[in-house]
């Protein structure tokens, strides 16, 4: 793969935790690359590390040893506040209990991350929310507030909430574990639409129907990857949604 284009550069990343004595080997020297525009499934078990990657590379934490480079940055050794940049300025992400505040709009959740922008960045909050939500077909929700929408609605909030910074890459935690079927299959059209427009993804899933709909699937076990390989026959979510649901 090009390191010209990647997103994620990883080299020989290790996490180490100590417990009392004893010292728990989380990541045992992954080495990963994921390239603008993929659509990558995370996988593993309970204890296989997939959750440490993840938090290592939407930089809510550090690696013990090892390089970790974020759209040719190294990330990897710097202070938590430039961390926190980072996740706001080049991460959007997208938790499976949603994470939205509750008693406010759709319209000020999705605006919130901009309110902490540290950057030089002149984005007008307001537009960019309606933006945004508009991208994941709520446009007419905005005003809304979060107890008035049905689950998939608020997990398209959220993703809008994601994108609203133009993030380089998408990060995805179990993002259909709360939703029913139907339901799942509208929020994998979007990320679908969203990646073939453009929009890099890693998506944590242990359902191997919800990896079917990435590209690349990534699988660990023990802190080791013992699966990297192109999804062989990608399912498409438009499909399996009926005719009467709009993506």
């Amino acid at each position: 793969m090009s390191k010209a284009n990647a997103v994620i550069t990883l080299r020989d990343l290790n996490k180490t935790y100590a417990m009392g004595r004893n010292q728990v080997h989380a990541l045992r020297g992954i080495d990963l690359t994921i390239t603008a525009g993929e659509m990558v499934a995370i996988m593993g078990a309970s204890g296989s590390g997939k959750s440490t990657l993840m938090n290592i590379v939407g930089c809510l934490d550090r690696p013990t040893s090892g390089t970790y480079e974020l759209d040719g940055e190294r990330v990897d050794g710097l202070s938590r506040k430039q961390l926190a940049d980072i996740r706001n300025n080049h991460i959007g992400f997208v938790f499976q209990s949603f994470n939205l505040l509750a008693r406010t709009t759709a319209q000020e959740n999705v605006e919130l991350p901009l309110l902490y922008d540290r950057s030089d960045r002149k984005i007008d909050p307001v537009a960019a929310a309606r933006e945004a939500l508009e991208r994941v077909g709520l446009g007419d929700r905005r005003d809304h507030q979060t107890n008035e929408l049905s689950g998939g609605q608020q997990q398209r909030v959220a993703i809008a909430r994601a994108l609203v910074t133009a993030p380089s890459l998408l990060l995805a935690d179990e993002p259909t574990g709360n939703l029913d079927t139907q339901t799942s299959m509208e929020v994998l059209a979007l990320f679908q639409e969203l990646n073939d427009r453009g929009l890099t993804i890693a998506m944590v899933t242990h359902e191997n129907d919800i990896a079917a709909y990435a590209r690349r699937i990534v699988e660990l076990r023990d802190g080791l990857i013992i699966r990297d390989e192109p999804v062989a026959d990608r399912r498409t979510a438009k499909r399996g949604l009926s005719s009467s649901v709009a993506v």
